[in-house]
């Protein structure tokens, strides 16, 4: 079941380095649930005010494969759990 907090989504995981975030969301379909990972940038404008964007530089790509092995073995390992659960149900 997606978590909530403050009456917003929670993120299933978040990961992070430096200011490149990937942030893995639960979702539910017909066939239960899945995965899906959002990669975002975090930066601050000259007011001090920070913002996320989706666009990215050449440093930030290396960063982003990194997440991205990550971000797909915490999906694996979500839905393995999953699965996990519902056998328990069933049983």
């Amino acid at each position: 079941m997606t978590e909530y907090q403050n009456n917003k989504p929670r993120p299933a995981e978040t990961l992070r380095d430096g200011n490149i975030k990937a942030t893995i969301w639960r979702n539910f379909g017909e066939k239960g649930a899945y995965y899906r990972t959002q990669f975002s940038r975090t930066y601050q404008d000259s007011n001090g005010n920070y913002h996320e964007t989706s666009t990215f530089n050449g440093a930030d790509i290396l960063k982003i494969g990194r997440l991205a092995e990550r971000a797909y073995d915490i999906e694996h390992k979500l839905r393995q759990q999953d699965r996990e659960a519902q056998k328990e149900q069933q049983s």
